[in-house]
């Protein structure tokens, strides 16, 4: 008689998938996260550049700025200069001071590259070559604010460099308020910025050193002998 099997008794256990190594899960996971926070931290920081770039650019020179006790103007162009001898000229304030000047520069050289009055320069400009970047420029700043109790001043410097000088500045000058008069080299509004790649290059590294200013936010300020100074600064511009 034949033995008659049933198929099904001959059927083995299916195969069962391959397990994914030991660990190779949380990898992929971690690797997920990692992922999505750097395009997040990429957004961040595209989003953040657009908002400076947008910002910077639509700054302006005030028209007629109001009276305030002093004017300070930070070293980088003759535009500055030249706008800042114009507000002492015309009585924006009492006194000037022009911070950050190469330590060789003398002070008739100085005057004659202005082309202030001589009699307005030699009584009421001040000139500041310890300061060697925007930290300094607030260091010397506050120093000079202080010693003559201001307690407005007008602060005048390119629209690009405007909001680093504020931070920095405003860290230290908590009694004096700051007016800041922005110098337009070119027009940058209504995204002019974008087709303009000498712009373009000069408010990224900005926006760079804009958030590095922002870190060092932590950094405490503490008085010393001759004024106010930063308790640690690194090193920059």
């Amino acid at each position: 008689m034949m033995e008659v099997r049933d198929s099904t008794s001959t059927v083995g256990p299916m195969p069962a998938l391959a397990a994914l190594p030991p660990g190779r899960g949380r990898v992929s996971a971690v690797l997920r996260v990692s992922s999505f926070a750097l395009l997040a931290l990429l957004a961040l920081f595209a989003g953040g550049f657009g908002w400076f770039a947008n910002t910077v650019s639509h700054l302006t020179t005030p028209a007629n700025p109001a009276r305030a006790d002093a004017i300070i103007v930070l070293t980088g162009g003759q535009s500055r200069l030249d706008a800042a001898m114009e507000l002492l000229a015309s009585g924006k304030g009492a006194r000037l001071l022009i911070s950050g000047v190469h330590p060789s520069a003398s002070r008739r050289q100085l005057q004659a590259a202005t082309g202030g009055d001589i009699r307005l320069f030699s009584c009421c400009v001040d000139i500041d070559r310890a300061a060697l970047d925007t930290i300094g420029n607030a260091e010397e700043s506050a120093k000079w604010v202080e010693s003559h109790a201001y307690g407005t001043v007008i602060l005048v410097t390119n629209n690009y460099h405007m909001p680093r000088s504020l931070l920095e500045m405003g860290r230290l000058l908590h009694k004096a308020k700051l007016e800041p008069y922005p110098v337009v080299n070119s027009n940058l509004d209504n995204g002019g910025w974008l087709t303009k790649p000498r712009a373009l290059r000069v408010l990224f590294t900005e926006y760079n050193k804009y958030l590095l200013a922002l870190a060092r936010g932590i950094v405490p300020v503490k008085p010393t002998p001759d004024g106010i100074a930063l308790a640690e600064i690194a090193a920059g511009s």
